[in-house]
């Protein structure tokens, strides 16, 4: 017999029809704007890389990658961070979008900007964009929305395809910068020689193959998600944890969960846990672990094992836990109070599927707690100067 904690990843159910909430829907949309961002029948063919002519030599030259973002934003490019970095080799640097334009105001040649912003108007996103323009550099903007500043400013303008987002908490606007910002990898990672047009056509096979999957395993998740939040939802606190890639999810799960809910919350990486945090680890704090690895990749195996480790501690230290573990994994699984399988996926390509049900999570505890989850306090869509 299964256990009843843990949710398969493929569960599909007839579609559902029912959101009470705009944010409900708009995570339910994720696979379809996906599908959207995605479309072409080779990365070359795809609207990111039609839009990168303007900026391709300075790409081809480029040695440094700066990404400037605040808020979901910026954990967008933390991941970026590392799928451009070990895809293309190029190193990349993620400034807080608010603190850019108050730093040195060097800028060595062969760097790149990019900005990514999902209203493509936040105040804080247009001035580091303006500075990395009169500081000389080449820019870039990411955003959702074609005709906004950033778009028409930049000197390329890389654009998801989520489609307007309602609800002030973003979702599926993240999960398409997400996916651009792994076919941008894709494509610096050709121009600069590291990967050959088959090696980068094996990796899009795989990324066509996420929209799909995330769609098949919503239901399942969607009610693995309310489980936990019903039986964790008044946690005095919530940690967060992810280690590589990971972390970057981590912290987008740990800020969803506060900007819903108004719960306390932080995202670590996995082994920072230890060096501080962890005098916070108690019965009446929940531990959300990112532990998730690709069974083909020996460093993603070694970052899963320590990940477990960090768990095992977490366990002996009375800490509660809910883990998001591969599809199979059963170790992992069996470290938490709670558990939800996503696919096997490629390492680069996980985040894509793990953020979804700390979506549906945060979204379940901010229903449970009384909050308005499309509409939290305080919140706006672009932040403007106060």
């Amino acid at each position: 017999m299964s256990d009843p904690r843990h949710f398969p990843p493929h569960a599909r159910a007839a579609p559902r029809q029912d959101f009470p909430h705009v944010m409900l829907r708009e995570i339910y949309e994720q696979p379809r704007a996906l599908a959207a961002t995605l479309e072409g029948a080779t990365p070359g063919e795809s609207a990111v890389a039609a839009a990168l002519g303007p900026v391709e030599p300075a790409l081809r030259r480029c040695e440094k990658l700066i990404l400037a973002a605040s808020g979901s934003s910026r954990n967008a490019g933390l991941a970026g961070e590392i799928m451009i970095e070990e895809l293309s080799g190029v190193a990349v640097d993620v400034e807080y979008a608010s603190e850019y334009c108050d730093r040195a105001t060097g800028t060595a040649a062969g760097t790149v900007v990019m900005v990514i912003s999902q209203s493509g108007e936040t105040t804080d996103a247009l001035a580091a964009l303006r500075e990395a323009r009169h500081r000389g550099a080449d820019t870039l903007g990411l955003t959702n929305v074609a005709d906004s500043t950033v778009a028409r400013e930049a000197g390329a303008a890389l654009v998801t395809r989520a489609k307007p987002e309602q609800a002030v908490p973003a979702t599926k606007s993240f999960t398409t910068q997400l996916c651009v910002l792994h076919l941008f990898a894709l494509l610096l990672a050709r121009m600069k020689g590291r990967l050959s047009a088959e090696a980068v056509g094996e990796r899009w096979a795989e990324l066509k193959r996420v929209p799909g999957l995330v769609e098949g395993a919503l239901e399942a998740w969607d009610g693995a998600a309310l489980e936990a939040a019903r039986r964790f939802h008044q946690a005095g606190s919530f940690l967060f944890i992810g280690r590589g890639v990971h972390y970057a999810i981590a912290r987008e799960g740990a800020l969803k969960l506060k900007e819903i809910s108004y719960s306390p919350a932080e995202g670590f990486p996995a082994g920072e846990l230890l060096h501080g945090p962890n005098a916070l680890v108690s019965e009446k704090t929940l531990v959300v672990a990112l532990a998730t690895h690709d069974s083909r990749d020996a460093a993603s195996v070694r970052r899963h094992e320590k990940t477990l480790n960090v768990l095992r501690y977490v366990k002996q230290h009375g800490g509660r836990t809910v883990v998001i573990a591969a599809e199979g994994d059963a170790e992992a699984a069996g470290l938490g109070d709670a558990a939800v399988f996503v696919p096997a996926l490629p390492e680069l390509l996980l985040p894509l599927a793990e953020v979804a049900p700390l979506q549906l999570f945060a979204y379940h505890v901010g229903v449970l707690s009384g909050c308005d989850v499309d509409h939290p306090r305080n919140l706006v869509k672009a932040v403007r100067e106060p």
